[in-house]
């Protein structure tokens, strides 16, 4: 029976349930697993900033990864341990060819502990202390995690500006999608499957022996990745069609389900 070392799980839309708790099942499960031997790590696009509540709703410790593999963080020490950005130089070319493609876009920057918006930007996670301004000013005043692009359109034409931001960055940054509305843009080379493989290099352990759960786009790299990919039935068709395996919906604790059958 196949017991791997490391279990990797994305957080909205899979471990989290669509009210936004964590079933102690799910809780139960991730503790059989880390009880087990196996390293658990959360592989997720939140920012470092809105961490704390489902850190505690989990009991996890160790460590996490974030803003879509940008931001490799302690949970027990609330210390960002690497953080690679987007080059400024970048992400403003990006920001004005985008918005001379897409003029309805708007935009935010999420630097992992900081959040800035344009005034028509909409955000589900909203910040006491965001800066809401003009996306020049912001990518000049704060390191960009992500640069965000908000489109409140239908799916198909969100997939549309998807194609054009990936045809604008070009190899100059990474895009993704996890949610039906947002394009998501980072540095280079920054991905959930990156991040998760150095941190697997530093544990010594091989994807062979690592399972990964996701939902969304954002999850494809790391599926590509481990050696064992479980999407949940609520997954996007890109996700499922990548799986292999898939379990329940995050609302009927399908993480808990496949860690409670390998760690019996």
């Amino acid at each position: 029976m196949f017991h791997p070392a490391l279990v990797a799980t994305d957080l909205d839309g899979t471990l989290i349930r669509t009210d936004g708790s964590v079933s102690a099942r799910t809780r139960a499960a991730l503790h059989r697993a880390s009880d087990a031997g196996a390293l658990v790590v959360f592989v997720t696009g939140r920012p470092t900033r809105v961490m704390a509540e489902i850190v505690a709703q989990t009991g996890a410790s160790g460590l996490a990864i974030c803003a879509n593999g940008a931001i490799a963080y302690d949970l027990d020490s609330h210390r960002v341990v690497r953080h690679r950005t987007l080059d400024v130089t970048t992400a403003l070319r990006l920001a004005t060819e985008i918005r001379a493609a897409i003029p309805d876009a708007s935009f935010a920057v999420e630097s992992g502990s900081q959040f800035g918006r344009e005034p028509a930007f909409t955000t589900i996670w909203p910040d006491p202390h965001e800066r809401v301004g003009d996306i020049t000013e912001l990518l000049l005043t704060m390191p960009a995690t992500k640069l965000l692009v908000r489109r409140e359109l239908c799916e198909i034409m969100l997939a549309s500006a998807r194609a054009t931001i990936v045809r604008i960055a070009g190899s100059a940054a990474e895009v993704t999608t996890s949610s039906h509305d947002l394009v998501e843009i980072a540095g280079a080379g920054v991905s959930k499957g990156v991040a998760l493989a150095e941190i697997a290099e530093q544990y010594n352990m091989p994807a062979r022996n690592t399972i990964a759960f996701g939902d969304m786009p954002n999850d494809l790299p790391m599926f590509a990745w481990a050696g064992h990919a479980v999407a949940v039935a609520n997954a996007h068709p890109d996700v499922l069609a990548a799986a292999d395996e898939i379990t329940a919906s995050n609302d009927a604790d399908g993480v808990a389900h496949v860690i409670e059958r390998i760690f019996p």
